[in-house]
């Protein structure tokens, strides 16, 4: 296998590895891949964990223990494409567990402050439906949610 050549790169206080471990038990095709510990004389205490390369869901990822100085922010998020409003439902419910926060349109923060968008996969078929008033009815109806709800999505399209 080909190593992934463009990887995200997560930036943690403290809790790089407590973060990876939880984000992997959410989705399949998920594992820590390789821990790293600083060294004697390193910017953390010696044997405490430097960074951890992890895939999620297929995708190389990797996180870094580098102190209080820089902090995750909206800026970047990761996108999650849901099947079904039980997976939405389930995802909302295991990253705002324990600290985290609701945004708007599907976007939450977890408890380390990771922003994430939770989005069915019907949301893009139908914000890019041919007939304008469809996907404008669809947009008015995401823009009033905070967590997506795909029957609500499906009834303004519906024009309901």
């Amino acid at each position: 296998m080909t190593p992934q050549k463009i990887k995200p790169f997560l930036w943690y206080d403290h809790s790089a590895e407590q973060a990876a471990e939880f984000y992997c038990s959410l989705f399949k095709d998920s594992r820590i891949r390789h821990v790293t510990r600083y060294p004697e004389g390193g910017m953390a205490p010696a044997g405490s964990v430097m960074t951890v390369e992890f895939t999620l869901a297929g995708i190389e990822i990797v996180a870094l223990n580098g102190g209080p100085m820089y902090k995750l922010t909206d800026a970047f998020s990761l996108s999650v494409d849901c099947g079904d409003q039980a997976e939405v439902d389930f995802l909302w419910g295991k990253l705002l567990a324990d600290g985290g926060s609701p945004s708007m349109c599907g976007w939450l923060k977890d408890r380390w402050g990771l922003s994430w968008q939770i989005v069915p996969c019907i949301l893009l078929s139908l914000l890019t439906s041919p007939d304008p008033q469809v996907a404008q009815r669809v947009t008015a109806a995401m823009l009033q949610m905070v967590k997506l709800d795909i029957a609500t999505l499906e009834r303004a399209a519906a024009g309901g």
